[in-house]
Order: C-alpha cells, then sequence, then structure tokens
C-alpha cells in the first residue's frame, strides 16, 4: 500500500496521525495552496476521495456546516490500515483500531484542536515563526508521581513549541468549549502546579511552559480568569487564557517558558 501511495498521500495521513481529525477545508489549507479557493477545495476533495476507497482514511458520517456544506463539510480521520501504513499505533499507543469516531462533542473538540495546528503551520509559512513541534493527545500526556507518591496523568489537549526570534516558546494547551465545570477546571489547572512544583519538565526540557485555556468567549474566559485568580499565587503565571481563533497569535507572543 505504501508503494501506492505519493508523498502529498504520505503526508496527509501523517498530519491526521498528528491531530485525529482533520476536515476537507482544513486540509486543503494545508495542502492545496495554489489555485482558486474551489479548485483547492476540488482537489482536496479529490484526494480525500481516493485515500477513502483505498481503505487508508475513514470519513466520518457527521458533516460540519450541514447539508449544504456537501462533501467540504466532511470530517477525516485514519483507518486501522491507514494507521499500519505509517507504522502508528493507536491513541494512548494502544491497539490500531478501524476508526476513531467518537461523539460529536468530541469531534468538536478535536477539529479546534486540528485549526490551531493549521493556524501555526500558516503562520509558519509566512515567516512569523518556526513551529518546532505540535504533539496532540495522547502524545502530549506527562506523567509524574504525585505528592503520596501515586502516578499522575496530565493530559493536555497538545504540547507546542515555537521558535521566535531568538527565543523557544513551549505551551500546553487546553481546548475549553463550555462543558466542563469550575471545579472540573480547577482540578485540572491544580494538576498542572503539582507537576510543575515536581520539577520533571523542568529537567527534561529546561524549562516549564505556559499553560494556555482558549474558550469561546468573553464570559467563559472572565470565569477561567476567577478560576486561575484563586489558585496558589506564585503558580498564577503558569497560566494564560484567550478566545479560539486567536491562539496562533497568542502563542507567537508568549515568553519562553516559566521559570523552574
Amino acid at each position: 500500500m505504501r508503494h501506492r501511495l505519493s508523498d502529498r498521500d504520505l503526508a496527509v495521513l501523517g498530519a491526521l496521525q498528528r491531530v485525529r481529525l482533520l476536515s476537507v477545508r482544513q486540509l486543503q489549507r494545508l495542502f492545496f495552496v495554489d489555485g482558486s479557493p474551489s479548485a483547492r477545495t476540488r482537489r482536496a476533495q479529490l484526494l480525500m476521495t481516493r485515500l477513502t476507497k483505498l481503505g487508508v482514511v475513514v470519513r466520518f458520517s457527521r458533516v460540519i456546516g450541514g447539508i449544504r456544506a456537501g462533501s467540504s463539510g466532511y470530517i477525516y480521520g485514519l483507518s486501522g490500515l491507514g494507521q499500519a501504513v505509517i507504522n502508528a499505533d493507536g491513541p494512548a499507543g494502544g491497539k490500531r483500531r478501524r476508526t476513531w469516531e467518537t461523539k460529536p462533542y468530541f469531534q468538536d473538540h478535536m477539529l479546534e484542536v486540528s485549526e490551531l495546528y493549521v493556524q501555526l503551520v500558516e503562520q509558519h509559512w509566512a515567516g512569523h515563526g518556526e513551529l518546532l513541534a505540535f504533539d496532540s493527545e495522547p502524545s502530549a500526556w506527562r506523567h509524574f508521581t504525585g505528592p503520596g507518591g501515586e502516578l499522575v496523568v496530565v493530559k493536555p489537549d497538545a504540547y507546542i513549541r515555537l521558535g521566535t526570534a531568538a527565543l523557544e516558546n513551549s505551551t500546553f494547551l487546553e481546548v475549553d468549549l463550555s462543558t466542563e465545570t469550575l471545579p472540573t477546571i480547577q482540578r485540572k489547572s491544580q494538576r498542572y502546579i503539582d507537576y510543575w512544583r515536581s520539577g520533571v519538565e523542568q529537567q527534561r526540557r529546561g524549562v516549564f511552559p505556559k499553560v494556555l485555556w482558549l474558550v469561546k468567549d468573553e464570559h467563559r474566559q472572565e470565569r477561567i480568569d476567577g478560576v486561575i485568580r484563586k489558585l496558589a499565587h506564585d503558580a498564577h503565571a503558569l497560566f494564560e487564557t484567550g478566545l479560539l481563533g486567536t491562539g496562533g497569535r497568542l502563542l507567537g507572543g508568549f515568553a519562553s517558558g516559566s521559570a523552574a
């Protein structure tokens, strides 16, 4: 099967492995940058139809944007065969699965993470920072020993490294679609603080990344800011909040991680 795929085909599979889900419009922005918008979308549709027929990707039943969106609203993920072609394991390193199709909320969540990845690639092409790493979950997860000796897992939606001028910026991303309670947000934030205090990340990489919460609206941003203010004062600088759609610009403006 690898011999039947072009370099672009393999790059598409690699992108799907990196972020798990991509829409046709996102794929068009990543792999078809020449020509009119309609021509680029049509070429992306043709490519994904062919990869679907080959069995290396799965087209989800849900369409983004409703019926009027047509095939431009399709969502794609890797099939088990696609994972095998690029020597990839399933989620969290587990068994390869036929598809990663999930509930609409999780699809929306993953597509927001994918959108930030696409934005950062576009910024990279435009000369606004160098995208050094973008690890989505589960590759972004971190393990450490908690205060009581228990194994603790921190589960950011992505770990991102950007090079800007003479600085290297690192970030743990949390995409919030207003579905989790504020106590859950507080527990997640506290887990980042515990990980910061463990020193594991700083020992491995020299700095502790910023934790960026991206949210849907200003009301939700204010509520999460309120949660952060209730955390230990010395940990406030670990966190930043912003609106979905502005993540690329926010990431480009961060300082190079937090002090150990």
